[in-house]
């Protein structure tokens, strides 16, 4: 008896790691998904919306920290602990003091290594003993990335054709009631662009045919065939952990060539995600010239891609609405992914889908996922990603 007992014992623990390493939608401290995202550079926010002398608190993976940045003109972000060690406040309400930041509770002071080095009530401070965690940051193409893992960070993957020196780069994000692995999931799925995408960039091309999905040196692509005439290629492209990256043709004479955009999808918890996005336009001397003397559009004229889609989901609006409405087809293909995507629910459960061969990029996503987690699990080498310097999808 005692045997059966222990063989049910194994054949249990068998199966929960196995579900350890096939959950992807779960990034807290502790789970497996989220040790593997803390091994990759994430960014946090936008750096231009983070003054010198500011501090925010933001979530990241169901975790929250304190993101400031110092005084200086230039002033260096960083990357704190929630709280001070002394009583528990939300450090972020404090003030910041060169590269430091104060509590605003009993005024600790900690430096941005997390080391307090100001306790101004004691009469024999103890800073030496107290410190809290702190995370190694960098400035690139106008996000803020962090590294929140263990151990020494892998060098910050660059991505060399948004480093035009002559392009106008814009960074943003977006923040999206849904599971990250909705985003994830949708890059290497090229056949629906010919639905959720049909009223402005493929309404009379036949559906195309799935040829392949292919792991590659950094992540996977997927190839499709149209069937038309003109039996063209396209590809997606995925860059692992949770990224994208792709061209856009130009839309005027003003651009020299196609617009380059990068997006990173970071979990703030396991019901909601952050798109971060990069783009890079290559203008002409004369396009420049446009772009400077152009007024910038005011805040708040027009409903956001989060508040648009919720009113088509609600059945408030529709997706023609938008597309008629005062957008550029890229806003309107953001609404359209929106919809499909918050669409499916928060976090549905995989286990319930029916893939075919057109999901052959989904299938292989989850099977390189698994299989980069199962490693970690077990504790074997890890696939080492590396973004090439020309990388591109072209549609």
């Amino acid at each position: 008896m005692a045997s059966t007992d222990d063989h049910g014992a194994n054949d249990t623990d068998q199966l929960s790691a196995e579900a350890d390493w096939t959950d992807f939608a779960h990034t807290g401290p502790g789970t497996l998904a989220g040790r593997y995202m803390r091994l990759f550079w994430q960014p946090v926010y936008v750096g231009a919306d983070l003054l010198p002398g500011r501090a925010v608190p933001i979530r990241i993976m169901s975790e929250d920290f304190t993101l400031f940045r110092g005084e200086s003109a230039l002033g260096t972000p960083h990357l704190l602990a929630f709280r001070c060690a002394h009583r528990g406040t939300q450090l972020s309400t404090g003030w910041i003091e060169g590269d430091d930041i104060r509590c605003f509770y009993h005024g600790w002071k900690y430096d941005s290594s997390g080391q307090c080095v100001e306790q101004p009530a004691e009469p024999e401070p103890f800073c030496q003993k107290i410190g809290i965690p702190a995370y190694p940051t960098q400035e690139y193409l106008g996000l803020i990335f962090a590294y929140l893992g263990e151990g020494e960070p892998p060098p910050l993957p660059r991505r060399p054709a948004f480093e035009d020196p002559h392009g106008v780069l814009q960074a943003g994000r977006a923040d999206w009631p849904c599971n990250f692995f909705h985003r994830n999931e949708n890059t290497p799925d090229l056949t629906h662009i010919c639905f959720v995408h049909r009223d402005v960039s493929t309404e009379d091309t036949e559906i195309p045919r799935v040829e392949s999905a292919d792991e590659t040196e950094f992540g996977l692509t997927v190839s499709v065939r149209s069937k038309d005439s003109t039996g063209l290629t396209q590809r997606a492209k995925f860059l692992m952990p949770s990224g994208n990256m792709f061209k856009l043709p130009k839309r005027s004479e003003d651009e020299i060539e196609g617009r380059d955009y990068t997006f990173f999808r970071v979990p703030i918890d396991d019901e909601h995600h952050t798109a971060f996005s990069v783009s890079v336009m290559h203008p002409t001397p004369e396009g420049a010239r446009k772009l400077a003397a152009r007024d910038p559009e005011q805040p708040g004229t027009r409903l956001s891609v989060p508040e648009l889609g919720d009113a088509i989901l609600a059945g408030t609006l529709h997706i023609r609405d938008v597309i008629h409405g005062p957008y550029d087809p890229y806003t309107v293909q953001e609404v359209q992914d929106y919809v499909a995507m918050v669409g499916q629910g928060t976090m549905p459960v995989r286990a319930d889908d029916h893939l075919g061969r057109a999901d052959l990029g989904i299938s292989l996503l989850r099977k390189v996922w698994s299989r980069e987690l199962r490693a970690l699990a077990e504790g074997r080498p890890l696939t080492q990603w590396t973004p090439s310097a020309g990388l591109a999808a072209h549609f």
